[in-house]
């Protein structure tokens, strides 16, 4: 049973045991601190979803496709459920750090995992990209005189630091960025719903609240079948990141128990979050005057008579984009770990410093990140709606891999008789594959 569990086989070269795939297990297993709990990963997902994507993208989307982009919301938070049972299934059946890089070299060969990893790489870079532009926004809210690429830089190595330290360190602190996002979120739900059952005047508004804002200015689908497509870029752009739950396995302090516990939960938050909170905004304000009068998120405050409101949520909004920075500077990290064991990355990315961390992705995290600085520099205006639509990309290549090696996995499994997953992915097949691999425990 435990090989069935755990194996992940060699890609390009071969290692000391034979399989360089049993030396990244063996590697992530005594080198990588298991640090980090199921309050920890569960909370790090969050933050990697709930972030710029909710706070500065939402609006665009909102303009693009009108009420639809609810649906659009709901869709893509189907898609990232079914993504994210396929990828906790592999996950707890092989708990290594390279995660989906590993599995689709082990199911898919070696070509896949390599494409399938630096793909990854190169999307949160872009995403890290456009938080930390986003990052400089917000703080021009405070202090407008200070050039934007200033924050960027400063940023930059901080979080570099802190990713530096223990994975503890590290988990605790996205515990925390994560918590503060979602109460903010919690509140302005409450706070929005207050203001329609109570009839409260929103701050700015020009229409009276209530759900009939959602189809008295153009229908649900104010731009057509045309606008809600359009608005799938910015809407997998922001449910892009959530797949780091499945990198954490390999510092999961018990991968059985909590990757299981977090995959079941945050997608289904997740996607309440964003339809609940754009749900309330569109009933408290016309959507196409979402994003124009400034944040509405700040308007619901305003309407509730709470005068700090814009700086209670340029605080909160910052802290979502500290924290969705450091998810991906932690993702991105971790793969690059995984592809280096493999030999589909430099070997010095699998250097582990004392505290066991991969100190070399954390570097070229850093200075990929000063890109960000150079375009804030020189496009700022332009900046985060361009890194979005490429990510958008990269991140649907890196789930449609995730599926695949997923099929691929069950067939392995199906063909070869072997155990059947601890943790197995809802849907039609699952009995059928359940059925043929069921085995008594002596087996």
């Amino acid at each position: 049973m435990q090989q069935a569990t755990t194996d992940i086989k060699p890609t390009p070269t071969p290692g000391p045991g034979g399989t360089v795939g049993s030396a990244a297990s063996a590697a992530v297993g005594s080198v990588l601190n298991r640090g980090l709990n199921v309050r920890h990963i569960r909370f790090m997902a969050l933050g990697s979803a709930i972030g710029t994507g909710l706070f500065y993208g939402s609006a665009s989307a909102i303009q693009k496709a009108g009420p639809a982009v609810l649906l659009a919301y709901m869709i893509g938070g189907a898609a990232v459920f079914m993504v994210m049972r396929a990828l906790g299934e592999m996950a707890v059946r092989h708990p290594v750090s390279g995660s989906f890089g590993q599995y689709a070299s082990r199911y898919l060969g070696p070509l896949a995992g390599f494409v399938t990893g630096w793909t990854y790489v190169f999307e949160m870079a872009i995403v890290a990209i456009a938080d930390v532009t986003a990052f400089s926004i917000y703080m021009g809210f405070w202090f407008p005189e200070v050039e934007r690429w200033t924050w960027v830089l400063a940023i930059i190595f901080f979080l570099a630091a802190l990713n530096l330290l223990s994975v503890k360190v590290f988990g605790e602190l996205e515990f925390w960025f994560s918590l503060i996002k979602v109460v903010a979120i919690i509140a302005m739900i409450a706070g929005g719903a207050a203001i329609i059952v109570f009839g409260f005047q929103a701050g700015g508004a020009t229409a009276a609240p209530g759900l009939g804002n959602l189809v008295d200015h153009g229908g649900l689908f104010p731009n057509g079948f045309e606008g809600l497509l359009a608005s799938f870029a910015v809407v997998m752009f922001a449910f892009g990141g959530i797949e780091t739950l499945g990198i954490t396995a390999g510092e999961a302090a018990d991968p059985k128990k909590v990757i299981p516990k977090a995959v079941n939960t945050v997608p289904v938050r997740v996607l309440l979050f964003y339809v609940l909170t754009l749900g309330v905004l569109m009933s408290l304000f016309p959507w196409n005057e979402i994003g124009t009068n400034g944040s509405p998120f700040v308007q619901i405050f305003s309407g509730l008579g709470i005068p700090a409101a814009p700086h209670i949520l340029n605080a909160v909004v910052i802290t979502a984009a500290l924290s969705a920075i450091n998810s991906d500077i932690f993702g991105a990290g971790r793969i690059l770990f995984g592809l280096s064991r493999q030999g589909h990355a430099p070997a010095s990315f699998g250097k582990v410093s004392r505290h066991g961390v991969p100190w070399m992705t954390v570097v070229m995290m850093a200075g990929i990140l000063l890109v960000g600085v150079v375009l804030n520099a020189v496009i700022p205006e332009n900046v985060f709606l361009l890194i979005a639509s490429i990510a958008t990309f990269a991140t649907v290549w890196v789930w449609v891999m995730i599926l695949a090696s997923h099929v691929a996995m069950k067939r392995e499994i199906a063909r070869r008789g072997l155990p059947a997953s601890e943790f197995p992915r809802r849907g039609g097949p699952r009995r059928r594959w359940r059925r043929s691999c069921s085995w008594p425990s002596s087996s």
